[in-house]
């Protein structure tokens, strides 16, 4: 099978086999787990923080994240299709008592202008908004990536209006790639980053929560009350380092396969896509109904997933998002070949 569906489906490589048989651990519950600390130590100095944390998830670091941040009963402004909205399994209300401040926008990109109007027009009988959360790159939006003249706008918002700042950075190496910029500058600013091991770097599991040392103190505490404490798993933090040290190198190589593939993808029948679009290692295009087909009365029965069905049956899977979107993503483990024999079957599908 040539794996579309995830930068999350990689086999983790010989490397991180090596690194995690041969890992000194200890027992993190105490602190004293050498290959997590130094895990944690090489985050916060790429993040440009003071200090970092390892979660076994990047939503329970997202989550964490908003419960120290924010309180029940107060709201999280955000973009309407972000990750923690729509990906996080209501963790925010569950979790945290909190609920969002969905803010629509044109692919992904927040309007500080429209996040202005919507903060000065706030109530008395409206929640309080908490914090303002970001995502850079932004899966739904295709990857997109803020870049710092946007990023410095938003955060000079959420400071004239005292609102503490998070940013879910699942991929925001790919977007410091994108920019050609280090992965520090796109995190500058922010109060807290999540970043993810797994994703384009390649780590079999792991994410990171990264800020200043009294707020990662704090998170140690959340991290053990939502279940995500550890013992010896130097294990795991040792393919993480892996994945931290050799993974941001190749990522452009993820982001010239994913262009690669638009541009194959762009001239197919029934098929909606805008390659200039493509910036990172995310595509994602609308599909029409197929002949014979009629308006989805199940999601099974959406185009989207009848598409991606017949995917399966080439060699090929892709996720459909919507009824009508279907997302595809390059990864370490795909090659030049794959893309071009993805391409061929799905060309194939429609002589």
């Amino acid at each position: 099978m040539i794996d579309l569906r995830s930068d999350t489906v990689t086999q983790p490589s010989q490397a991180m086999r090596r690194a995690m048989a041969e890992a000194t651990v200890g027992d993190d519950g105490f602190g004293e787990d050498p290959t997590v600390r130094l895990l944690e130590a090489e985050s916060a100095a790429a993040m440009g923080k003071e200090a970092a944390l390892f979660f076994p998830s990047g939503t329970m670091a997202n989550q964490a994240a908003l419960h120290l941040h924010g309180r029940p009963g107060y709201e999280v402004m955000c973009e309407a299709q972000s990750h923690i909205v729509v990906h996080e399994m209501g963790a925010m209300a569950a979790l945290n008592g909190m609920q969002p401040l969905p803010i629509s926008s044109r692919g992904g990109r927040l309007d500080p202008q429209v996040l202005k109007q919507v903060l000065s027009a706030r109530g008395d009988y409206q929640p309080p908004v908490a914090l303002l959360a970001v995502e850079n790159t932004h899966n739904m939006a295709g990857g997109r990536v803020s870049g710092l003249e946007e990023l410095a706008a938003l955060l000079e918002l959420a400071e004239e209006f005292g609102l503490p700042t998070h940013l879910d950075g699942a991929r925001i190496f790919n977007a410091a790639c994108a920019l050609d910029l280090p992965v520090s500058r796109v995190a500058e600013g922010f109060d807290s980053v999540m970043f993810c091991l797994t994703k384009g770097l390649g780590a079999p599991v792991g994410s990171m929560l990264c800020g200043g040392r009294s707020f990662i103190k704090r998170a140690r505490r959340v991290r053990k009350m939502f279940g995500g404490g550890g013992h010896q798993i130097g294990v795991l933090a040792a393919a993480g380092l892996v994945a931290l040290r050799d993974g941001p190198a190749r990522l452009a190589e993820d982001h010239r396969l994913a262009r690669r593939l638009a541009d194959g993808l762009t001239n197919l029948p029934g098929i909606d896509l805008d390659p200039s679009a493509v910036v990172t290692n995310i595509v994602i295009f609308e599909v029409q109904s197929g002949e014979g087909t009629t308006p989805a009365s199940d999601s099974k029965d959406a185009p989207a997933s009848q598409f991606c069905d017949r995917l399966e049956t080439i060699g090929v899977r892709a996720v459909p998002l919507s009824s009508r979107q279907v997302r595809m993503v390059t990864h370490r483990d795909l090659s030049s070949q794959d893309i071009d024999q993805a391409v061929s079957g799905m060309r194939s599908m429609h002589s």
